[in-house]
């Protein structure tokens, strides 16, 4: 998605911004982003479940550390999907043909992305396991 000629600013106008206007961007380039990220099958499916698995660790917690462990770990799928669509987008741009050093930096997102699924399976398992044992 490019943007169109009109909207393009310098690479310098976010830095001359100040106080509430350079909050006012910097939230529009960030939801921006997350619109960007929803277009990526898997975001989205992530997201989804983000949506379902949210509410579920207020219920699930027994504390607001449990919860918040809970919460947290979902968030940092999510924080570390859009890293690597971010990575495979620029590596994208670069070119279609193959390089070991695109390979690499592809691959490495994608263990990132399994180590925080990973992750968090381990902490829902354990915080479903201790709630329905106790």
């Amino acid at each position: 998605m490019s943007t169109p000629p009109e909207t393009r600013e310098s690479p310098q106008a976010q830095k001359q911004r100040h106080g509430l206007a350079r909050l006012r961007h910097a939230l529009g380039y960030s939801l921006a982003g997350l619109r960007a990220g929803w277009h990526e099958p898997a975001f989205r499916q992530e997201a989804i479940a983000a949506i379902v698995m949210l509410p579920a660790a207020v219920w699930l917690g027994r504390n607001w550390v449990e919860t918040g462990l809970l919460i947290g770990c979902v968030v940092l799928v999510l924080v570390v999907k859009l890293l690597n669509t971010g990575i495979e987008t620029a590596i994208d741009r670069i070119g279609p043909e193959w390089h070991s050093l695109s390979k690499r930096a592809k691959d490495m997102g994608s263990a990132a992305v399994l180590l925080s699924l990973l992750l968090c399976a381990g902490v829902w398992i354990a915080a479903l396991a201790h709630r329905l044992l106790a």
